[in-house]
């Protein structure tokens, strides 16, 4: 076991971007390099913990506990740990771990992972603390372009990925998916995997849908994820009469899983970071359509790997799905996503960030 200790903290473990981001890259660290410890604050899923924990990887669980000690908890929880670095994937967290890192005897190196461009209220401390940490990593060029991480001392950028090797042996099975899932297997099937909330606006989805299924009748949508905004979109989906075309799955495990065996896969969001469900769409060789919004065209070039629209535009997200579902244009999409797959690979980000933690590491001791 290596005696190089490190400490992720994340808000959250549940089934979102940021956290399957992490999870994927403790899973494909190598062995005997560092001794991996997760700290959440709340989960409402143990997937991911179980996971990480059938890997050998600690995780230390604050969902359980009075809600207004969980940073006094949070602080207690490293302290034990005395991690050599502390990498840290949400501002809440960084906000209250900066000032006890910096007055710690033996402190750790402090990386924050910045994950989104966007601004929430929590950003203005984020920026007046971000001076206290030894490394900001960007997760794409679209972060560290943005006015999230003004402030930093040292930014790097780095493209998580996901695991090329998974999705391709999910891709080839995907069959078995279409059958659990009672799919037809003849029909076209686009796949969606976000949570139903407004920002990924499904309305806007189901607008373009109800075009596509006029004009083409085998296409079947997808939809999976869980959110506050589910009901309302069943309801929506019966409105529109889409029931025989349109399935809500909710959570699904391994959502992965619906990505590689999709045709296409279908983001309608108003915003996003780097979308993960993207880098799963390539890695299995399964064409995008997106609107044009955060990070996605630093993945997506329109007409090669996929097709981009302008956001809140159902008629062109409609005209993308059906030019994506033409034999030939869909032939050369998937040649292209296959030939992306190399760029999210997931195997290289785990040992660029072990380098980083070890150089991190003597810094701080010297």
């Amino acid at each position: 076991m290596s005696d190089l200790r490190v400490c992720e903290v994340t808000k959250t473990l549940d089934l979102g971007g940021v956290e399957v981001l992490l999870v994927e890259r403790l899973l494909k660290a190598r062995e005997g390099i560092v001794n991996y410890t997760v700290i959440c604050l709340r989960a409402s899923t143990d997937e991911l913990i179980q996971r990480l924990r059938s890997a050998g990887i600690t995780v230390i669980d604050l969902t359980a506990g009075p809600r207004p000690l969980v940073y006094a908890r949070l602080v207690t929880a490293v302290r034990r740990v005395a991690p050599h670095v502390l990498n840290v994937h949400s501002p809440a967290p960084l906000i209250v771990l900066r000032p006890f890192v910096r007055l710690a005897r033996k402190r750790p190196a402090l990386v924050s992972t910045v994950h989104n461009e966007r601004w929430p209220k929590t950003m203005y401390l984020d920026r007046l603390t971000r001076w206290l940490d030894d490394c900001t990593v960007a997760v794409s060029p679209l972060v560290a372009r943005s006015r999230a991480v003004i402030g930093a001392r040292r930014v790097l950028t780095r493209m998580h990925g996901v695991d090329v090797q998974g999705q391709r042996w999910w891709a080839a099975r995907a069959s078995l998916l279409r059958r659990e899932l009672n799919l037809p297997e003849d029909s076209f099937l686009f796949a969606c995997v976000a949570n139903f909330r407004p920002q990924k606006n499904h309305r806007l989805l189901l607008q373009a849908a109800a075009e596509v299924v006029r004009r083409r009748p085998d296409a079947v949508f997808a939809l999976a994820g869980d959110g506050p905004l589910r009901d309302e979109v069943v309801r929506d989906v019966e409105a529109r009469g889409l029931g025989d075309h349109v399935r809500v799955l909710g959570r699904l495990p391994r959502a992965a899983r619906l990505v590689a065996a999709a045709d296409l896969l279908v983001l309608s969001s108003d915003h996003e970071g780097l979308p993960v469900v993207v880098m799963e769409a390539l890695a299995a060789g399964v064409p995008v359509v997106s609107t044009r919004v955060g990070g996605v065209p630093d993945l997506i070039a329109s007409g090669r790997n996929g097709i981009l629209t302008e956001p809140g535009s159902a008629g062109a997200l409609a005209e993308a799905m059906l030019r994506g579902m033409e034999p030939q244009t869909h032939r050369e999409l998937r040649a292209g996503a296959l030939a992306s797959a190399e760029s999210v690979d997931m195997a290289g980000t785990a040992e660029w960030f072990e380098e980083l933690y070890a150089e991190l590491a003597r810094d701080v001791k010297a």
